[in-house]
């Protein structure tokens, strides 16, 4: 199944009915096969230039610095706020969760736009579907 992963990532030609049974998981060696195949550039020069990028930007965050990839996204770091927990295994003890640092990402227009894109493909397959299965399961009348 490994270039079928591909064809849902990388094919927007392709239809959407055509594009979706094949949910999988982006990685980062996937990246760097897509790039090399598309730009011709050696796998390894690939890897280290999206290596560095990535490191790049978790040193960013780690100096709480914001990431801004415009069309893309914001990656921002912040710090929750502390929090009563409780152990399930030993009823009425709490504790306190402390702040922590996280990182919070606010996705760019383009992105928002295309995964609103994704979420009306998803509503329509699901109810084509769900009308499959009721006219599937109502008796005929003949």
């Amino acid at each position: 199944m490994g270039n079928r992963k591909f064809v849902a990532i990388w094919a927007p030609h392709m239809p959407a009915s055509a594009r979706l049974p094949y949910m999988a998981k982006l990685t980062k060696r996937d990246i760097v096969v897509a790039i090399s195949n598309q730009t011709g550039m050696v796998q390894h020069d690939v890897f280290e230039v999206v290596q560095r990028t990535l490191d790049h930007i978790t040193s960013s965050l780690a100096n709480n610095v914001a990431v801004e990839l415009r069309n893309f996204g914001v990656f921002q770091t912040r710090l929750t706020k502390p929090r009563v927990g409780r152990n399930p295994n030993e009823p009425g003890s709490s504790f306190v969760i402390p702040p922590r640092a996280t990182v919070k990402f606010k996705a760019g227009k383009i992105m928002r736009q295309r995964v609103e894109q994704l979420s009306r493909q998803l509503k329509e397959a699901s109810e084509r579907k769900a009308a499959e299965q009721t006219a599937a399961s109502v008796p005929s009348s003949d």
